[in-house]
């Protein structure tokens, strides 16, 4: 059993440790170009939704490359490009939720779960997609998902202005967990408002709330989304290697 698979740490653990409450506060000045990296549909909405939010209520040109289309979220489905496109569907009525409507997305297709054998490739084509952005937003290269992991690593090696973000983390660290780089991290406060858009965000996307089928559990149980819905967001500042 991997550590996804396991039972996680409850949020009211990290709710309780004053270490987030510590991390330096990001300074998202600056941040007119920013592009989203999401392994698949949702990560970027549960990992920086409310960052999203932000930026683009200030203005900021967002452009969101969805990684894969999210169709091996469901084993056995019996029609994964029906599933993909509802999936697609999800993260365009979360990004009109989240205020975020005019982000430009590019989807790249790479087979779900696949991305890692894939890296170099995505790594090309992700050089050009970010010339002149401010920032660079993508999953932490550590989260324990491969395709989380493969994006992560893409990132930082196209883009020194890259900003990881957590998403598996919260389930299976915990709080002052020596495996994560608490050092690189920093705080983006959320008011209530935008809190509440994030919610609704993540409301969007039924097929990861609701049960796969028989003895198949929702992907996004009640207590993983507690994650995502707190008054801040963390990001993790790519070191160069």
């Amino acid at each position: 059993m991997n550590l996804i698979e396991r039972p996680g740490t409850d949020e009211a653990q990290w709710r309780a440790w004053a270490g987030l409450r510590q991390l330096p506060v990001a300074d998202l000045t600056g941040w007119a170009r920013v592009l989203v990296l999401a392994a698949h549909p949702d990560d970027e909405v549960l990992g920086v939704g409310g960052t999203l939010a932000l930026l683009a209520a200030g203005g900021a040109r967002l452009r969101l490359v969805a990684v894969t289309d999210g169709e091996a979220s469901h084993p056995g489905h019996r029609d994964r490009a029906a599933l993909a496109a509802r999936r697609t569907a999800e993260t365009a009525g979360a990004l009109r939720v989240l205020g975020a409507q005019d982000t430009e997305v590019i989807r790249l297709g790479f087979p779900d779960t696949q991305v890692a054998a894939r890296e170099d490739a995505l790594a090309a084509r992700l050089r050009d997609l970010a010339a002149g952005c401010d920032a660079v937003l993508a999953p932490w290269d550590h989260d324990v998902h491969a395709d989380h992991e493969a994006v992560g690593r893409a990132a930082r090696r196209v883009s020194p202005l890259t900003h990881w973000y957590p998403v598996w983390a919260w389930h299976w660290a915990a709080p002052g967990d020596s495996r994560v780089p608490w050092h690189q991290g920093l705080r983006v406060s959320l008011r209530p408002s935008i809190v509440a858009r994030k919610r609704a965000a993540i409301g969007c996307f039924a097929s990861q709330l609701e049960s796969r089928g028989p003895g198949t559990g929702p992907v996004l149980t009640p207590e993983t989304v507690a994650h995502f819905v707190r008054d801040h967001e963390v990001l993790l500042r790519a070191e160069a290697r």
